[in-house]
């Protein structure tokens, strides 16, 4: 009996446990004044310096993680959007839209190493792709991504995409995956031929933007302005498993393969919180109040904090208030 009575108090503990972790919901931890005025875009996480990097008009702030404090900005570039971290080459990768560049960085001393010239028009969305060793910068204005290589410092290629490149996110082996706002579709690229091999149609998706994948289940998690949706995407056959009701606004998602969920960021002023139950069951738990505006994020998958950049503005402008920039900071709790 002693023995039945233990076994059925450790299955409750567990179960309780279980319950428990389930039942955590994301609040606000604190806010992190950043330096300096403009307008904001991507966020991108080193996970092993543990520096947090927010794009910033002309800049890049950095934050340590470990002390959730500004240590340092790299400046005097002309219109920043995205960071890509290469760890092996202990170089950052800046996209620098108006200054038609690719910006690199050391990433201990942050000092700058090379601005490099790039021959398409609209760096926006940037990555580093471990399987390729090599950093691709997504244009807006040109449709195509510009490839560029982290050892050498020199663009190497031109990719032909089939639309307005947004977000893009690497399976690990050879493909990458790249949402194409104005055509609702995804083009998938051959990054061993450099040349896109499928295109995938996302509908009812409209406005596809922030992109994110559930490699072990492989699927995408694409978010979608137009429809207020974030779609279910199966990453081998590319059909629409399903797709779920976000806020308006949206610009990014990241996915937490440890607790499940899914954040998406909303410009109106939320960010939803979804459940991924498996591969095909997906359910909104919170929808969390964050600003208006905070719509692009990074999650530190060792704490599971989520970091939302936000300025304040002029009440029915698009003027941001000058000394208003700040990094929002969730935890679970």
């Amino acid at each position: 009996m002693k023995k039945v009575f233990l076994t059925l108090l450790g299955a409750l503990l567990i179960s309780a446990a279980t319950v428990n972790a389930q039942d955590k919901q994301y609040v606000l931890d604190k806010k992190i004044s950043l330096p300096g005025d403009g307008g904001y875009d991507y966020l991108s996480i080193d996970k092993v310096n543990n520096r947090l990097y927010v794009s910033h008009g002309t800049a890049v702030n950095v934050v340590d993680l470990s002390t959730e404090k500004v240590i340092g900005t790299i400046d005097a570039m002309q219109g920043v959007h995205g960071i890509a971290i290469d760890n092996k080459a202990n170089k950052g990768f800046i996209s620098d839209g108006k200054g038609m560049s690719a910006v690199a960085f050391d990433l201990k001393t942050l000092a700058k190493v090379a601005t490099i010239p790039l021959s398409n028009k609209g760096a926006d969305a940037i990555m580093y792709d471990a399987f390729s060793d090599k950093v691709y910068v997504f244009n807006g204005d040109s449709n195509n991504s510009s490839v560029v290589d982290p050892n050498t410092l020199k663009q190497v290629g031109t990719i032909a995409l089939t639309g307005a490149p947004e977000f893009a996110v690497s399976n690990g082996k050879g493909l990458i995956y790249n949402n194409l706002e104005d055509k609702n579709n995804l083009d998938v690229i051959d990054t061993k031929t450099q040349k896109v091999v499928k295109t995938y149609a996302l509908a009812p998706c409209g406005g596809p933007t922030g992109l994110a994948l559930d490699e072990k289940n492989q699927r995408l998690f694409t978010v979608c302005r137009e429809n207020k949706g974030l779609s279910v995407v199966d990453a081998i056959t590319g059909k629409v498993i399903t797709t779920v009701a976000i806020g308006a606004g949206v610009d990014a998602v990241a996915y937490d393969a440890e607790t499940k969920l899914i954040m998406v960021s909303n410009g109106d002023g939320t960010t939803t919180i979804i459940k991924q139950a498996s591969a095909n069951e997906y359910k909104v738990i919170q929808t969390l109040t964050t600003q208006v505006r905070a719509k692009t994020l990074a999650l530190d998958t060792k704490t599971h904090k989520i970091y939302l950049s936000v300025a304040e503005f002029e009440k029915g402008t698009r003027k941001a208030l000058p000394g208003t920039f700040t990094v929002l900071v969730y935890k679970l709790q």
